[in-house]
């Protein structure tokens, strides 16, 4: 957190918090909603200022009930969630970076949704990999050792077996893939939508 956000938070410690003016898209791009968009559920202005995405990127925490937020000064501003609280791109550098611009060391863990959603863990942050990206990560993807293609990946999601392994290979590492149903938010303790606490 920036040491100007820690200042305003001591000086102004009881500003109200704001909900449903800030978006994180699937993509990993920051989106301002206005009134006009929060009311016709738009997904908002794509935000591309450097500074301002840098200041946000360096401010993003979360509570302790799973809502995530950009302490803006001494303002709460939760954000919405389209998908999980990181989104992961890959890069031809480090292997994959999030959408806050931090390399991804190491992998904890690996999912599939049923829709052919990659999901990983790292550090106890959940990343969705940009879904632009599924064809770069396609050729690090392992069904028994062997290089996975579209068709035996749907035929993995589509029949579940216990003798297809999948892997995902990583920092020299072959991770297991798990396939993942069901509520993503429930399952991993975050809330899409944050809204304030009953009076």
């Amino acid at each position: 957190m920036d040491e100007i956000v820690k200042q305003a938070m001591a000086k102004w410690p009881n500003v109200p918090h704001c909900y449903g003016w800030l978006a994180l898209d699937a993509r990993g791009n920051w989106r301002m909603r206005d009134e006009r968009a929060q009311a016709l559920k738009l997904a908002g202005d794509r935000i591309g200022n450097p500074a301002l995405l840098g200041f946000i990127n360096r401010n993003y925490l979360c509570d302790d009930k799973g809502r995530w937020y950009f302490q803006n000064g001494p303002q709460r501003v939760y954000i919405n969630l389209e998908a999980t609280p990181f989104i992961a791109r890959t890069d031809p550098v480090h292997g994959l970076i999030l959408h806050t611009g931090d390399a991804v060391e190491s992998i904890d863990a690996v999912w599939m949704t049923e829709n052919g959603l990659l999901l990983l863990q790292s550090g106890g942050r959940l990343a969705q990999l940009d879904d632009r990206d599924m064809a770069q990560c396609l050729v690090h993807l392992h069904i028994n050792g062997m290089p996975a293609d579209d068709e035996r990946l749907l035929a993995w999601l589509g029949e579940p077996s216990d003798e297809a392994k999948v892997t995902l290979e990583f920092g020299g590492k072959h991770h297991p893939v798990a396939r993942l149903e069901g509520d993503i938010a429930q399952r991993f303790g975050f809330t899409p939508q944050p809204q304030p606490d009953a009076a």
